[in-house]
């Protein structure tokens, strides 16, 4: 299995014809929907009992306690190799520094006509984050979506993670969340963990915020919960990944960037997007061999199978007006001068330039976090942050001769609107006794 051809050169539609001309992987949302909807109905009403049964069921495996104890999570720091010790804080400390920098930017207070508006950024008192095992483990997604919090000031953190065939969760991604100084551990997964961290169950108390990506049931259950709970960092579902390519472009580089994003398993997207067809040929070419070889090449050929494209353009704008219209999560400007290419980015998750920058470095160790949107969520949602964290609460206050300028105005618009009260609340004021 490797990158399916589409050839788009000569095409002169608009943006509307070329979404249209586009091949999508399946939407699988209304697939999911319904299975999703009864997982979350049985943990709302069984609780933990619901929770233990559903783990049997999905993960095959039976669990007592769902909390990790905590000496658990301490042993597992003391247990990982020193580099990956090491790794791990290099990581944190990158992820700490970044998001410190952008939680620093607080705005002015307004002032205008005696009236002054000031604003309090709070943070959210317990948020819940999800890292996903199964076919991987994810440390790095547990720093990532951790320390944003912790920057924030969120005071409780609880993780939940599934669990593997003995019912354990693996020490790197426990050692993870030392490091990142979680709260809570707990071995659940699926839809499941997102019902039991939005509604709670005797065990795990319901959180504020939800974060970190999955796969499409896990993404579909975060849909599912929005509005019970805060649904950060626009809909994080299975990994993306478009490389725009030139005729000077490494193909090695090119295709292992591919099959990086595509081994992460199912539903997700790899697109080579090039105006050369020789770089196609090779890349393609490249993406098979690197595949054949992968340990995880059924994963690479579940994404290449219904979303790996080799899609041929007539130059750079047109490459960019297609990837502006997939909006991936990942998107790599893997060609001459990239920088001349970025004015034209409207939407992707996150931006990497030049032959040196592949998504795996902001996958772990560049700083921002790498829960991304995808979905074509890039269209409207950014990278998971601090601001995912914090509610903005503005605080407003008027000396008396402000009041007065103004009370005739809020009255009039409240007795065109039918509310007498609201009138009155200025005009008895403006009427008071100096």
């Amino acid at each position: 299995m490797s990158l399916r051809r589409l050839d788009l050169r000569g095409f002169s539609g608009d943006r509307r014809k070329l979404a249209d001309a586009l091949p999508r992987p399946v939407d699988e949302q209304d697939r999911s929907s319904d299975a999703v909807a009864a997982i979350i109905a049985e943990v709302r009403a069984g609780g933990d009992t619901a929770m233990r049964t559903l783990t049997s069921r999905f993960d095959h495996v039976d669990i007592d306690e769902l909390r990790v104890p905590a000496h658990e999570i301490s042993d597992a720091l003391a247990r990982i190799p020193t580099a990956l010790q090491e790794a791990l804080d290099v990581a944190h400390d990158r992820i700490l520094a970044y998001h410190a920098h952008e939680a620093a930017d607080v705005p002015d207070d307004f002032e205008s006509g005696g009236i002054t508006v000031r604003h309090l950024i709070r943070p959210v008192s317990r948020v819940g984050c999800y890292a996903p095992g199964g076919r991987a483990r994810y440390p790095s997604t547990v720093l990532m979506c951790a320390v944003p919090a912790q920057v924030a000031g969120v005071e409780e953190i609880a993780l939940c993670v599934p669990p593997g065939p003995d019912g354990s969760i693996d020490d790197a991604t426990l050692a993870a969340a030392a490091v990142a100084g979680v709260s809570e551990v707990y071995r659940v997964g699926g839809a499941q963990a997102i019902a039991a961290m939005a509604h709670g169950t005797e065990s795990i108390a319901a959180v504020d915020v939800i974060v970190g990506p999955g796969n499409r049931y896990v993404a579909e259950a975060k849909r599912q919960v929005s509005g019970v709970v805060g649904v950060a960092s626009a809909f994080a579902g299975p990994s993306e990944v478009v490389v725009i390519a030139g005729p000077e472009t490494p193909p090695e580089y090119a295709a292992i960037d591919l099959v990086v994003q595509a081994e992460h398993g199912p539903d997700g997207l790899a697109w080579l997007i090039t105006w050369s067809e020789s770089a196609a040929d090779a890349i393609t070419e490249a993406v098979a061999r690197i595949t054949a070889a992968s340990p995880r090449r059924d994963e690479i050929n579940s994404t290449l199978s219904r979303g790996g494209y080799a899609v041929l353009v007539d130059g750079p704008e047109q490459a960019m007006a297609v990837c502006n219209v997939v909006a991936a999560e990942h998107l790599e400007l893997m060609c001459a001068d990239p920088a001349s290419l970025v004015p034209l980015v409207r939407s992707a998750g996150a931006v990497f330039t030049g032959p040196w920058s592949p998504a795996s470095v902001g996958d772990y160790v560049a700083g921002p976090s790498h829960v991304l949107p995808t979905a074509r969520s890039a269209r409207f949602g950014s990278a998971l942050g601090t601001s995912d964290f914090h509610k903005r609460i503005h605080i407003v206050s008027l000396d008396r001769p402000a009041l007065d300028r103004l009370a005739p105005h809020v009255a009039a618009l409240a007795t065109a609107e039918g509310l007498a009260a609201h009138a009155e609340s200025v005009t008895w004021r403006a009427a008071a006794p100096r």
